[in-house]
């Protein structure tokens, strides 16, 4: 028990318990993971629920965006915040208060009685998630403090990222088909309940020594920023683009963010940590999630309903036919994370972004007629693009980053996806050229003008994960390290020397891949 150990240990700017042994590590690193198994199945399990959500609530298009984006969106505003929350009350306590949240959102969506009340309920479902993943993220750093052995625990995390969203479409439909679309959400109560009675026993506390302060204002402009944004793309298809409603929360969205930066900068502790931003390899991880989530969560919105209302398959056969997805991303994503920790990101990202891409070229040509061999093609390549982002995208969040704000660098990348995903919903499903709800000619493309901005996503991915990966951005993510790091560490970065290099010292995984 934990609780029971000799006092915590000082080391690189943050408290934790004395380091577990090898099979705690392993127990540890599970528990994390089942967690964001929850979560990531939630990102995606509902989708194939949403033709049955809408009969049965009476939700139009926009209600069925907004159900899967007021969770995204509260995971996405709050998750920073959250991130500094682990870094001062402790990673385990704020772990468990997110799995408690979580499992409460979800009871509350369990017994929605219509799509606003289920909206709001997503939200809380939101709100938990927030706390649980950069926890667990910060909680994965401090345990594995070595730095190749991190590097393994985070390849093993990015797998079950990338095979909890890809196996819920399938578990959706099953669940669907079985039980109704309320089974998807009793299922997280169980779950929970477990998860948080093994970390209590299991799972070291650690935080920061010297944590940042909250800033309100920061969050304030976060959340209205996000949320602006997310409300004029959703809504303004149906208000009018030219509204004045659409007009003011587009131009709120843009005004807001600008002065979050300005905010921020001038900020001795802010929320936001723009100082990380100047390395090259964080930032270009954070567009990167951003770009190929979107592509993600657009594929499965638009996928989900073009299954069902226009081809007119049950949830569950719907879900059985993006198998191929879900097999491609549990194949590729643990051999992404192993080229990462043997030649660093760059072969991973390029992969990841012809896959997309050329996913993307292929469903440009769906009709309501496709066959299916053309479809299991297209999907299967999705797959592979999908599956080969996770590894280094989050390897990077964490990788280089003083290990005091190891929960706001985890936030970041955790927010970075969710807005990407939220994004996803709310662009694709908003500008897809035919009505997903009736039937179309089998000479119609199938969201033609959705299927082409996945194709610009895969190409972003390809070119930023060429341009974030050589000299000039590793150099830049050393010098930020440097920075970042209290004056007696400085020199050991600079001179790569000392006792403790390891522990402040880029570890091989963010070396410059062999060309």
């Amino acid at each position: 028990m934990w609780h029971t150990s000799p006092p915590p240990e000082r080391a690189s700017g943050t408290v934790r318990a004395p380091r577990p042994g090898r099979r705690n590590k392993a127990i540890v690193l599970t528990i994390c993971c089942f967690s964001l198994f929850i979560v990531g199945l939630d990102n995606t399990v509902v989708n194939l629920a949403l033709p049955t959500i809408q009969h049965d609530l009476h939700a139009d298009v926009s209600e069925l965006q907004w159900t899967l984006d007021a969770y995204m969106l509260a995971v996405a505003s709050l998750v920073v915040l959250s991130g500094s929350t682990g870094d001062r009350f402790g990673r385990r306590r704020t772990f468990l208060a997110g799995l408690t949240t979580f499992g409460l959102g979800s009871l509350l969506c369990s017994i929605a009685p219509n799509a606003g009340l289920l909206i709001a309920f997503r939200a809380v479902q939101g709100a938990g998630g927030s706390l649980m993943t950069p926890s667990a993220l910060s909680i994965i750093s401090s345990v594995f403090t070595n730095p190749r052995d991190r590097v393994r625990a985070i390849g093993v995390w990015s797998s079950v990222t990338g095979f909890s969203m890809a196996i819920g479409p399938l578990a959706g439909g099953l669940l669907v088909d079985v039980a109704g679309w309320r089974s998807i959400f009793w299922l997280n109560v169980p779950l929970v309940i477990i998860v948080a009675g093994l970390s209590r026993i299991f799972t070291p506390e650690s935080m920061a020594l010297r944590p940042g302060r909250f800033d309100p204002v920061g969050q304030i402009l976060v959340v209205v920023a996000l949320t602006s944004l997310t409300f004029g793309i959703i809504e303004g298809r149906v208000i009018g683009w030219g509204s004045p409603v659409i007009v003011t929360c587009l131009a709120l969205a843009g005004v807001t963010t600008a002065a979050l930066i300005a905010y921020e900068r001038r900020r001795h502790e802010p929320l936001l940590e723009l100082r990380f931003f100047a390395s090259i390899p964080f930032s270009g991880a954070t567009l990167i999630a951003v770009w190929s989530f979107c592509a993600w969560s657009g594929f499965i919105f638009i996928n989900a309903l073009y299954l069902q209302n226009v081809r007119g398959l049950s949830p569950f056969h719907a879900g059985l036919l993006t198998l191929p997805v879900a097999a491609m991303v549990v194949v590729s994503s643990p051999i992404a994370g192993r080229i990462v920790a043997r030649r660093g990101p760059r072969l991973p990202l390029v992969v990841s972004g012809l896959g997309i891409a050329l996913a993307g070229l292929l469903l440009t040509q769906i009709t309501a007629h496709t066959s299916t061999g053309y479809l299991l093609a297209a999907y299967a390549l999705f797959g592979i693009g999908f599956g080969f982002v996770n590894a280094p995208i989050t390897n990077a969040a964490v990788t280089g980053m003083p290990q005091a704000q190891a929960g706001m660098a985890a936030a970041v990348a955790t927010a970075s996806r969710q807005v990407g995903a939220c994004l996803g919903v709310a662009v694709l499903g908003s500008v897809t050229a035919v009505d997903l709800r009736s039937a179309v000619d089998s000479a119609t493309a199938v969201g033609q003008a959705a299927w082409w901005i996945t194709v610009c996503c895969g190409c972003a991915v390809l070119l930023l994960g060429v341009f974030t990966t050589g000299h000039r951005a590793h150099a830049s993510a050393r010098r930020i390290l440097g920075a970042t790091q209290p004056a007696g560490l400085r020199e050991h970065v600079a001179t790569g020397g000392g006792r403790d290099q390891a522990s402040v010292r880029l570890p091989e995984s963010t070396r410059v891949p062999r060309e």
